[in-house]
């Protein structure tokens, strides 16, 4: 008796578990197909244009003098403090941010936002050194790849940079994206320098390394990245610099139902790419 009741739980057990794959594999098989029928839609264009001019309003007033030029110096004393010794001891300090407008969310229908702040410090460099490796984009797939793949000056008028970028991400799938962007330099004195970057176009690459490969119509893919813009500010201090990289990235939503396996891909590797980029622009300054 006892080894039949053994024998009923054990099935019993594995049942369960065959269940809960079966579950999984829905759901998965759901997520792709999901995944594959993503579209931009007006509406959520209009309320990313919204977001990103009340939080460039905002930066604007860091510009100004109106509020501190760098975010770690927003912080209370405690946590300056804190994150001034992480940064010494050659830690990068990143935060998720959320803009909102007269203190309300602001609604982002069928999209979703993802807005990170990380600061850097690279000892012993000047703001012209790092000026020049900011701006050799020919070196982009070099210096930050494997996220970056390609990299090429489109065109220069003055301060004003039309980049071309190919970006790579391997998480749960293969993302290959061909981004073309505005790029700023704006120089407040000696010590400073703030550089917007605008994404103008982003397409992913379908079946990419391939003979096949070809580009999705605009707004029209999975939805991974349909916009892209990063606000990196550097401060020379002491004999060293300050590199503060702020970036916003418009993706599609994500259905309640499938946040658990596309959480880690779709939230994560905003964090992850800016985090990169910040540590390799210390590497490539100081090697």
């Amino acid at each position: 008796m006892i080894r039949s009741m053994s024998v009923r739980q054990k099935s019993g057990s594995e049942v369960t578990r065959l269940l809960v794959a079966g579950c999984a594999i829905v759901a998965w098989i759901s997520a792709v197909a999901v995944l594959n029928a993503a579209e931009l839609k007006a509406r959520t264009l209009e309320a990313w244009e919204r977001y990103v001019a009340v939080t460039e309003a905002r930066m604007q007033t860091e510009l100004d003098g109106e509020a501190p030029f760098l975010w770690v110096d927003c912080l209370a004393d405690d946590e300056r403090e804190e994150a001034y010794a992480r940064l010494r001891a050659g830690d990068v300090v990143i935060e998720r941010l959320e803009t909102r407008e007269n203190g309300d969310t602001i609604n982002m229908s069928d999209g979703k936002i993802h807005h990170w702040i990380g600061t850097a410090l690279i000892p012993g460099v000047t703001l012209d050194q790092t000026m020049a490796l900011v701006q050799d984009y020919a070196r982009y797939a070099e210096i930050y790849g494997p996220d970056v793949r390609e990299s090429r000056l489109r065109n220069q008028d003055g301060s004003r940079f039309g980049v071309f970028f190919q970006f790579y991400t391997k998480k749960i799938w293969t993302v290959v994206l061909n981004t073309e962007h505005d790029v700023e330099y704006q120089f407040l004195g000696d010590t400073r320098a703030h550089v917007p970057s605008r994404s103008t176009r982003i397409v992913e690459v379908e079946h990419p390394d391939t003979p096949d490969a070809r580009e999705h119509p605009e707004g029209n893919d999975r939805g991974t990245m349909w916009r892209f813009n990063n606000y990196c500010s550097f401060e020379a201090r002491d004999g060293d610099m300050y590199m503060q990289c702020e970036s916003i990235t418009l993706s599609r939503g994500i259905p309640f139902l499938l946040s658990v396996f596309l959480r880690p891909f779709v939230n994560g590797v905003p964090r992850e790419k800016l985090t990169s980029t910040l540590e390799a622009t210390r590497r490539f300054l100081t090697q």
